[in-house]
C-alpha cells in the first residue's frame, strides 16, 4: 500500500495504544493482537487452516456463521480460523466450538501481516461484508491465496467509487471473488471495472431462520406476557434509544403495556440505571426466570442482564423496537423480523439494505425523536391488524431471502 494509507495505519495503532490506557475494551483488543501469532501456531500447527474467515465484530461474525457451519457439518476434517477485530466479537466468541482457531486480526502493517499469514498459512481467505485491509489483501494475493468476499453491500458515498479512490479499488481487485447483497453494488462495481461479483445476498437471513428454529421458552417470561395488552421487545438498545421509547412506556402503564429490554451492553450502574426508570415497575431476567415464584407480579418491564436469550425473547414481542439508529447503526432486525412482527428504529439505517427494504414494504418504521416514537408505537397500540400487516410483511421479506449459504458454498466448495 502507498505512504499515506501505511501512516494512517500507524497512527490509528499508536492512538488506539494511547486510548487503551482508559479503555478496558480496547485494551483487551491490544493484549488479544498482541498473542494472536502465538495462539494461531498453537492451535493449527505447522500445516495452518484450509479456510481462514475473518469478521470484524459480532453482527459480521452472524453473517459468517451460517456458512462456517456448513463447511464444519459437511467438511470435518477442514481446519478452520476466525478472526475478529473487535472485542465485542471475540470476547463473546472466542470458545467457538465450530472452528479450530479463534483470534484476533492484527493492525494491517506490513510486518505483522505477514507474521500472521506466515503462521496461519490459509489455502483460503473469506472476509464479511465491510473488510478491506489494504496490506492484508495484497499480501494474500501475492502469496497466492485465493481470497473472497461475502455479504457484501456497496454504496455511492465509499471511496472506491471517488474520483481520488483508486488505491481503494486496487483493494477491490486483490479479491477473486466478490459475493454482494443486491443488485445496486453490482452495478457500482460494474460501473469501476470490478466484474467478478455475484449477486447473492445476505447470509444473515439464513442465520436467523436457523436462530428461529433453534430458540428455547422461557416459562417466567411466557407467564409474565400473558396478561399484556401489548408487549415490546427492546433489543441492543442503547440509552439514546431508550430516551425516545422509554417515556412512552410509562405513559401507557396503566394499559396493559409491558416491555422487555435488553441491553446492548450492561454492567452494575447501567442496569440500575435503567430500573431506575420504571419507579420499581421492573424486574432483572435473572431474578425470575428460574424462580417458582411470582417474582414478576405488580412488574411491567423485564431487563435482561444476560447475553444469548434475545432471539429466543423475540417471540413473547407484539413490536420490536431495535437499537443502535442513534448511534452507529442500527443493529439485527432481521433476527426480529423472522418472527413476523413489525420493527421500528432509529433514524441511522440508511447503510442496512433489510432496514430500507422494510421501510418501503411497510415492514418497518424509523422514527427521530420521542413523539415519532409514541406515535408509531400509539399505531400498533391501537390497531392489531396493522401490527399483523406489518408483521406478515416483515416474515414474508426474510423467508424470500434465505439462501445465500447454500451458493455460496456450492461455489466455493463442491468441487472439493
Amino acid at each position: 500500500m502507498n505512504i499515506f494509507y501505511n501512516a494512517a495505519i500507524r497512527l490509528y495503532s499508536i492512538a488506539a495504544r494511547v486510548a487503551a490506557v482508559r479503555s478496558q475494551k480496547v485494551s483487551k483488543m491490544i493484549a488479544g493482537q498482541k498473542k494472536a501469532v502465538a495462539d494461531i501456531e498453537a492451535a493449527l500447527g505447522a500445516d495452518g487452516c484450509d479456510v481462514w474467515i475473518h469478521a470484524s465484530s459480532l453482527g459480521e461474525f452472524e453473517q459468517a456463521r451460517p456458512l462456517i457451519e456448513r463447511i464444519r457439518g459437511e467438511m470435518p476434517e477442514k481446519k478452520i480460523l476466525l478472526t475478529f477485530y473487535s472485542p465485542s466479537g471475540y470476547e463473546v466468541r472466542h470458545n467457538y466450538p465450530m472452528v479450530d482457531c479463534v483470534a484476533y486480526l492484527p493492525f494491517d502493517m506490513l510486518k505483522k501481516v505477514r507474521a500472521f499469514l506466515d503462521a496461519a498459512r490459509p489455502r483460503m481467505a473469506i472476509m464479511v461484508k465491510y473488510e478491506f485491509w489494504g496490506n492484508c489483501l495484497s499480501e494474500l494475493k501475492r502469496r497466492g491465496i485465493p481470497t473472497y468476499i461475502i455479504s457484501a453491500i456497496f454504496r455511492p458515498s465509499q471511496p472506491f467509487f471517488k474520483s481520488w479512490g483508486g488505491m481503494f479499488r486496487n483493494m477491490l481487485r486483490c479479491f477473486d471473488h466478490l459475493y454482494v447483497q443486491d443488485e445496486a453494488s453490482r452495478k457500482l462495481l460494474d460501473g469501476i471495472g470490478v466484474r467478478n461479483v455475484t449477486v447473492n445476498g445476505d447470509t444473515r437471513f439464513d442465520r436467523v431462520s436457523q436462530i428461529m428454529k433453534s430458540t428455547f421458552s422461557i416459562p417466567a417470561v411466557e407467564s409474565f406476557v400473558s396478561d399484556a395488552a401489548f408487549t415490546l421487545i427492546a433489543g441492543s438498545s442503547w440509552p439514546e434509544d431508550e430516551d425516545r421509547y422509554i417515556p412512552w412506556l410509562n405513559a401507557n402503564a396503566s394499559k396493559g403495556v409491558k416491555a422487555i429490554i435488553a441491553p446492548h451492553e450492561f454492567d452494575g450502574d447501567r442496569l440500575k440505571a435503567l430500573l431506575g426508570r420504571f419507579d420499581g415497575h421492573a424486574v432483572l431476567l435473572s431474578e425470575i426466570e428460574n424462580s417458582a415464584d411470582s417474582r414478576y407480579e405488580g412488574k411491567r418491564v423485564i431487563i435482561v442482564d444476560s447475553f444469548g436469550k434475545l432471539s429466543s425473547l423475540y417471540r413473547y414481542g407484539d413490536v420490536a423496537y431495535i437499537g443502535g439508529g442513534f448511534g452507529a447503526g442500527i443493529h439485527n432486525i432481521n433476527e426480529a423480523a423472522v418472527y413476523g412482527m413489525p420493527v421500528v428504529f432509529g433514524p441511522k439505517y440508511a447503510k442496512f439494505k433489510e432496514a430500507n427494504d422494510l421501510i418501503e414494504l411497510g415492514g418497518a418504521d424509523s422514527i427521530s425523536d420521542a413523539s415519532g416514537c409514541a406515535a408509531v408505537l400509539d399505531k400498533y397500540l391501537s390497531s392489531a391488524s396493522s401490527i399483523k400487516k406489518a408483521g406478515d410483511t416483515a416474515g414474508a421479506y426474510i423467508r424470500r431471502n434465505i439462501g445465500a449459504t447454500d451458493k455460496i458454498y456450492n461455489d466455493l466448495f463442491s468441487s472439493q
